[in-house]
This record gives structure tokens, C-alpha cells and sequence, in this order.
């Protein structure tokens, strides 16, 4: 195998060449002080192909007939996939306590239930989702509640799917919850997995933001810390994929520090419980 350390920086010429290619792909885009960080992140694509350089790497994708599988694993080692469960707890409060109540009086016939994790990463949110909505299950009784989670890397979603964690990705979920929905690993008392009461309500799948449909219908719909990877010409375009995606009476959460201030006037601020939120302009 090829030696992690012994395959050179990105030239800035290559770095250039993999960073519109991902662009071209995903719509990610990534500035030339990422120099580094795509260095490290495409060696692991290199070690597994016994590639060692990135000129070669680079060559070796545009000779694939197909590029579609090799473009899915090098987005797969170039995204970041960070999170938690209860990542900003107010935003889940929001969602439990105020969005929720008001989905069940608005949707009261239906009796449909669809929300919508984009850029799921591991999995913490959309369980966390799932958690929330069981514990304000009283509002959606023979209710048919579905969560959609998805994300571009394939790796992330088997993570998810396996529904195992310990450390700091569930230090913030409060210790009855943790009983009430997690089993401990008997054989490691440091894991915990979601059960199956929770595991149950959530279907994963690859979904590319920029060339894949949309689910249908959605009346929450979670994209929190992936704008940030866009340009502001590919922002545009995804919160107008998203204002036809949601429900008219439905909410949309994004990252604490994004906003779609000067970017879309398709959906209009609103502060729940402290939180911003953001509602269909004609919600």
C-alpha cells in the first residue's frame, strides 16, 4: 500500500483541477486556503487505489467510461460529517415543542407526517428527529409519520444505518432519553444503539442536492451546516428546490450560522422559542 505520507501537497494547478471537478459534481465549492485539507482528504482515496500521486489520481477518473462510482467516493472522502445527537438543543426544542403541535392542528385530515434531514451525515439528527416526534407522540396517534434522511457520501449512511454511537456524539442527550431510546452494548458499556422503535421511522438514501430529485411534500425539512459548503449562486438554487419541496405550511432549519438573508425571498424569517426559523412566504 502507499505510504499516506509520502504523497506530496496538491500543487495548486491540481488543487484547482480536483476543486472544479467537485464543484462541477456536488456544487461544493472549496477555496484555495483548503489546499491542505484536500490534500489529506484525497490521500485516503489514493491509499486505497494504490495511486501515488494526484496527477495520476486525476487522470485515473477522467479514463473511467463510468465515473460515476469513483466521483461518489471521492465526494465520499471530501465531505466533512461532524455532528451530534441534539446538536443545537434550542432548534429541537423549537421543533418539538412549537412546529410539531402546529403541523398536527394544520394536517389534522391527512394525517401524514414527512420530514425531511438533508445532509444527515451519521445519522444523529434524523434519530434525534425521530426521538422528538415519540415524545410528542400524543399530538400524531395512527399518524403515518415518515423521515427521510439523506446525504451525498455512502459511508456516512451505512454509519447511520448501523444506529451505533458513543463519546461525544450522544453526550448531550439527557440521561432518560438515553435509557428510553438507546440500548447499551453489554459487551462495550461505551456504545449505545438506537433501538428499533426509533431506528424503524428513519429511511436513508444517497441523495446529490444539485442532480437528484426531491422528496415530495415535506412539512419539516432539516439542512443545517451544508449551505455553508455552497457559493451563493448554488444557495439560490437549493432553497428554490426547497420552497418547491416543502409544504406550504412547513418549516425549514438551517445551520446557526447561515441565513438566507439577500440569497431568496421564497421563505420568510421567524423566530420560535428564540430560534429562527423559516416558514414558505405564503405559509
Amino acid at each position: 500500500m502507499i505510504d499516506f505520507d509520502a504523497i506530496n501537497r496538491l500543487t495548486e494547478p491540481e488543487f484547482e483541477k480536483f476543486a472544479k471537478l467537485i464543484y462541477k459534481e456536488s456544487g461544493i465549492y472549496l477555496k484555495s486556503a483548503k489546499i491542505t485539507l484536500l490534500s489529506n482528504r484525497l490521500r485516503k482515496r489514493l491509499q486505497a487505489l494504490n495511486i501515488n500521486s494526484f496527477n495520476d489520481y486525476y487522470k485515473y477518473i477522467e479514463g473511467l467510461a463510468d465515473k460515476s462510482k469513483e466521483i461518489e467516493s471521492l465526494l465520499d472522502v471530501v465531505s466533512t460529517n461532524e455532528t451530534y445527537f441534539f446538536r443545537n438543543e434550542k432548534q429541537f426544542e423549537a421543533f418539538q415543542m412549537e412546529c410539531l403541535p402546529d403541523i398536527s392542528v394544520k394536517k389534522q385530515k391527512e394525517k401524514k407526517l414527512r420530514i425531511w434531514s438533508a445532509g444527515c451525515s451519521t445519522g444523529e439528527e434524523p434519530y434525534t428527529i425521530g426521538i422528538c416526534i415519540l415524545e410528542a407522540m400524543q399530538y400524531f396517534r395512527n399518524w403515518n409519520i415518515e423521515i427521510i434522511a439523506s446525504d451525498i457520501a455512502h459511508s456516512v449512511l451505512e454509519f447511520a444505518q448501523k444506529g451505533e454511537y458513543s463519546g461525544r456524539r450522544i453526550d448531550k442527550v439527557r440521561p432518560d432519553l438515553l435509557k428510553k431510546y438507546f440500548n447499551n452494548n453489554v459487551q462495550n458499556p461505551d456504545f449505545y444503539s438506537i433501538k428499533d422503535e426509533v431506528k424503524s421511522m428513519v429511511r436513508f438514501r444517497m441523495l446529490n442536492l444539485f442532480k437528484d430529485p426531491y422528496p415530495e411534500n415535506v412539512d419539516i425539512l432539516f439542512c443545517r451546516n451544508v449551505m455553508i459548503y455552497f457559493d451563493k449562486e448554488h444557495q439560490k438554487i437549493l432553497l428554490s428546490r426547497f420552497y418547491r419541496s416543502i409544504y406550504k405550511s412547513g418549516y425549514l432549519f438551517l445551520g446557526h450560522s447561515e441565513t438566507i438573508h439577500s440569497i431568496s425571498e421564497d421563505f420568510v424569517y421567524k423566530k420560535i422559542l428564540d430560534t429562527p426559523v423559516y416558514v414558505p412566504k405564503d405559509n
